[in-house]
């Protein structure tokens, strides 16, 4: 009897340790994005109160992902978390850390007039995606953008998607001159919201 009680504890101490062992795994595994790249401060949502956006990076994971949150002030000094995205800013190694990396890839954040704008580099150029919180989400108002094909050509791209006016335009970047330049209306609706936001699926990058 006393061999069956011992054993019974030993199980039960087993079973106890296995499971505060897989629940702290589980736990540290969930969030890994503990790395803090920026933080930006500005009012969102024109209240009159600072907001703020971060950008943590989850560095164990092989794409090392970004996960972006945005924060409304509060009058106390605290914080409300309103949206989390972990696709709005593409993962640094998209291949994996052993995969091809083009050189570009994300740069920086920006709270300026109410707007919330997230900048990206590429190998030759660059582009921004630009949030305004109306509706009760953040939706995408504008895009620009710019890069060179490395043979004489520039090609720059402004899109005002609250308007639909898309402006391209194409030059000569080692004599200046203008080679085209297009001014058309394209309306995207409903408008992209952050929250569900994707950059390489928008078809005007």
């Amino acid at each position: 009897m006393r061999y069956r009680s011992l054993k019974f504890s030993v199980l039960l101490l087993n079973f106890l340790f296995i499971s505060v062992f897989g629940f702290s795994q589980s736990t540290v595994k969930k969030d890994l994005f503990n790395h803090l790249i920026t933080r930006v401060k500005g009012d969102l949502n024109k209240d009159g109160i600072p907001d703020q956006a971060t950008v943590f990076q989850d560095t164990v994971n092989d794409q090392s992902p970004y996960r972006l949150q945005v924060l409304f002030g509060k009058p106390g000094g605290d914080y409300q978390l309103v949206m989390t995205s972990l696709k709005a800013i593409s993962p640094q190694y998209p291949g994996g850390k052993n995969g091809y990396v083009d050189g570009g890839g994300f740069r920086s954040l920006e709270i300026k007039s109410n707007v919330l704008t997230i900048n990206v580099d590429l190998l030759r150029g660059g582009f921004c995606n630009k949030f305004r919180y109306q509706n009760g989400n953040f939706e995408l108002i504008g895009y620009t953008g710019g890069f060179s094909d490395g043979q004489g050509s520039m090609y720059h791209t402004d899109y005002n998607l609250s308007t639909g006016l898309l402006l391209e335009t194409k030059e000569n970047y080692e004599t200046g001159k203008m080679l085209s330049n297009t001014r058309k209306i394209v309306k995207v609706r409903p408008l992209p919201k952050l929250r569900d936001f994707e950059p390489e699926s928008e078809v005007y990058h």
